[in-house]
């Protein structure tokens, strides 16, 4: 019985698995792809938290892995499809991504090619399970990393910066600002000189960015506030280091800082006759470096990602299927145990 991949797209939809809660569609994938013949493992990462890797008995050491992310942002959409499109939360960021790999990988065991496949969960925040996955890499040689790249090789994938910026102040009656010291107020101004700042550029990928993605602060309306923060993203084209500096100079002497997270730039690998793209966006890529050779490639628009009408073409989504093959058909044929 052949392989129903829009089938399984759907099915891994209507588990909700927003990050934090990959556990049912983990248990979805320790079913189907035990039920495929795959040795299957929980690796885990955190509390009820897993992540999902399977192997062809008798090949735990494959030279070639597929992996994604079984995490999905909020809010959950259940799938629905059409004759072009299947809709939903993870339609292309990563639920199609996964059924495409393990297409691919069924379709290469018929040709004597055995890949791993390693699903994880938390890449959509911090990527806690590649993180965890690293530290039990099996010797493969080549990762083929799938996020949402309109089936184009990702040549280089931007970094991620998150920052906390941080105000402090001193309680007052609002009546009498004077006695009180506004943190907001000193936050505003700290934000409004990171926005001018001018911020690094890479020929590759293009500018690095920043996004304000929380404001936090204040008590009432009736009161000096003491407290306020922020919370930003800046997307890498290169090192931190100085761009570090920039932002502690900047927001200083109103505020100051935590960095919470940072995942580096990086530069990719191609395939001959693979269209190629540049990744604005971040990846698991640089927490899976034991894994081997990173490529970046899958199915769907990242413009759609996250957004209320996500969705992934059927027909992107069969010739993802035939693109793993090649590309794995590829590395497999490469020197090298």
């Amino acid at each position: 019985m052949s392989f129903d991949v829009v089938a399984l797209t759907r099915k891994l939809i209507d588990v909700e698995s927003i990050t934090g809660n990959e556990a049912p569609v983990g248990e979805l994938l320790v079913r189907e792809l035990s039920a495929l013949g795959y040795q299957v493992s929980r690796m885990p990462v955190e509390e009820e938290r897993f992540n999902v890797w399977a192997t062809s008995p008798g090949h735990q050491r494959p030279k070639v892995v597929f992996s994604t992310h079984m995490d999905v942002v909020p809010p959950w959409i259940p799938s629905s499809e059409d004759e072009k499109n299947i809709y939903g939360r993870g339609a292309c960021d990563a639920k199609g991504i996964i059924a495409a790999q393990i297409d691919a990988a069924e379709k290469l065991r018929t040709k004597g090619i055995h890949a791993g496949l390693l699903f994880v969960v938390g890449e959509e925040r911090d990527s806690t399970g590649a993180y965890v996955a690293n530290s039990h890499a099996p010797g493969s040689k080549f990762l083929i990393n799938g996020e949402p790249t309109d089936n184009r090789i990702g040549v280089a994938s931007k970094g991620a910066l998150r920052v906390n910026v941080i105000a402090e102040g001193k309680m007052a009656h609002s009546a009498y600002p004077e006695l009180g010291e506004s943190a907001i107020e000193k936050l505003l101004n700290a934000l409004e000189r990171l926005r001018k700042m001018p911020l690094p550029e890479n020929p590759e990928v293009g500018p690095c960015t920043v996004n304000i993605g929380v404001i936090e602060g204040g008590r009432a309306p009736n009161v000096i506030p003491d407290q306020a923060s922020a919370q930003l993203l800046f997307r890498l084209v290169g090192p931190s280091e100085q761009l570090r500096k920039d932002i502690e100079t900047a927001i200083a002497p109103d505020a100051h800082c935590e960095y919470a997270l940072e995942i580096p730039f990086v530069k990719l690998r191609t395939v001959p006759d693979i269209p190629t793209m540049t990744a604005k966006f971040t990846t698991d890529i640089p927490r899976l470096s034991n894994w081997g050779e990173p490529v970046l490639l899958g199915p769907g628009s990242i413009h759609v990602a996250h957004t209320p009408r996500e969705f992934l073409s059927k027909q992107e989504l069969f010739e993802a299927v035939e693109l793993y093959v090649k590309v794995a058909e590829f590395f497999n044929a490469q020197p090298g145990a």
